[in-house]
């Protein structure tokens, strides 16, 4: 289910991501501040990712199962060519790491508490100085 997971999130296509998303499902995104619903939810995640960089591409490098719930490392890498967060493109590539949880239910997501390196991204889009 993960991989066609992953195939969704690398392509946006609507159609995977009704098929594993359930509609009931809950996203909370640091880049919200109120939960983000079902499909669509996630589409607009999606969405506002592909924005700001629409080449980002996740690599999914391994995961840890224990019942319904899954702990997942991406790799999230990708080329800064538009605004992000109120930041201009900077045409920087992008390499971070995102630890995300997911809850499943008759092999669909119904809940995921994502957070991705958000400090990494704003470093090396040059928002922030890197140490």
């Amino acid at each position: 289910m993960l991989n066609r997971f992953v195939e969704f999130i690398n392509t946006g296509n609507e159609d995977l991501a009704h098929e594993v998303i359930s509609p009931d499902a809950v996203f909370h995104a640091p880049s919200h501040p109120e939960p983000l619903r079902g499909p669509d939810g996630y589409l607009e995640v999606i969405g506002m990712m592909r924005s700001a960089f629409p080449d980002v591409q996740w690599t999914l490098e391994e995961t840890v199962t224990e019942g319904d719930t899954v702990a997942a490392r991406f790799t999230m890498r990708g080329t800064h060519d538009g605004e992000f967060f109120g930041i201009p493109a900077s045409c920087n590539k992008i390499s971070v790491q995102a630890m995300n949880f997911y809850y499943l239910v008759d092999g669909r997501i119904v809940g995921e508490r994502g957070q991705p390196d958000l400090l990494g991204v704003m470093q090396q889009i040059g928002a922030i100085p890197a140490p």
